[in-house]
């Protein structure tokens, strides 16, 4: 895994790595994340950069060193912004599933007059697809569509490792407002042939449209589920 300084701190960006993979149960609660000879070798850091990023960790409630044990895994859920409930990746992981995710391709796009990314958007806008894994097998095929305002300085090729949340905060941009909309789609051959079903089956559609503290539309997104793998479910805490 690859890191530069021309990202940023190396540590935190170590950091944002391993919450990810902790939230993803790629490491799961109560067990030790890897050493930190291996997380040297891995990220080709020093000892120090290491241990500031295992710190910043322990420090948010992650992770819990002790002496001659390792570091071990106590908490694998995050405040989301986006409800007071568990998020759908949080409930799966609890379930003892692993979430993996590969960027599929970041690109910035055209939009077509008339279409709805134009109306959205604008002439332009970045065009972000992902492919989730529900232990190792294709379940989740995402689209995300952001603005171009305000995001010169993002970097897309983080999103191999990182959350698209993370990333747009670290432009500055708060994101207080979130709508989901949920229905049923039939899969056309180019996701049919990504989540290794047949073209014309039916998938559960979720599009979102996340907004900033002034209302501007930051994001827009068409997720595609394959509910025979597994449904989609919502905890909530009341």
């Amino acid at each position: 895994m690859n890191v530069s300084r021309k990202k940023g701190p190396l540590y935190l960006q170590i950091k944002n790595i391993l919450k990810d993979r902790i939230l993803h149960g790629v490491y799961p609660i109560q067990t030790n994340i890897p050493s930190e000879p291996q997380l040297e070798e891995e990220f080709q850091v020093s000892k120090i950069t290491v241990r500031n990023a295992i710190k910043e960790l322990v420090k948010d409630g992650y992770l819990e060193t002790k002496s001659g044990k390792g570091t071990k895994v106590i908490r694998n859920t995050s405040i989301s912004r986006l409800s007071k409930g568990k998020r759908f990746t949080e409930v799966l992981v609890e379930k003892g599933h692993i979430i993996q995710k590969r960027l599929l391709g970041a690109e910035t796009i055209e939009n077509a007059p008339e279409t709805t990314l134009y109306k959205l958007f604008g002439e332009q806008c970045i065009r972000i697809e992902r492919l989730y894994y529900l232990d190792n097998e294709p379940y989740i095929h995402y689209t995300h569509y952001l603005t171009m305002q305000r995001m010169e300085g993002i970097e897309l090729t983080h999103l191999n490792a990182q959350s698209l949340y993370d990333l747009i905060e670290e432009q500055d941009i708060t994101l207080e407002k979130f709508r989901d909309q949920f229905a049923v789609a039939k899969a056309d051959s180019y996701v049919g042939e990504r989540l290794n079903v047949q073209a014309g089956e039916a998938l559960l559609k979720r599009s979102r449209y996340s907004y900033d503290e002034e209302g501007n539309i930051i994001e827009y997104s068409e997720g595609y589920y394959n509910t025979e793998m597994q449904q989609y479910i919502v905890n909530y805490d009341i």
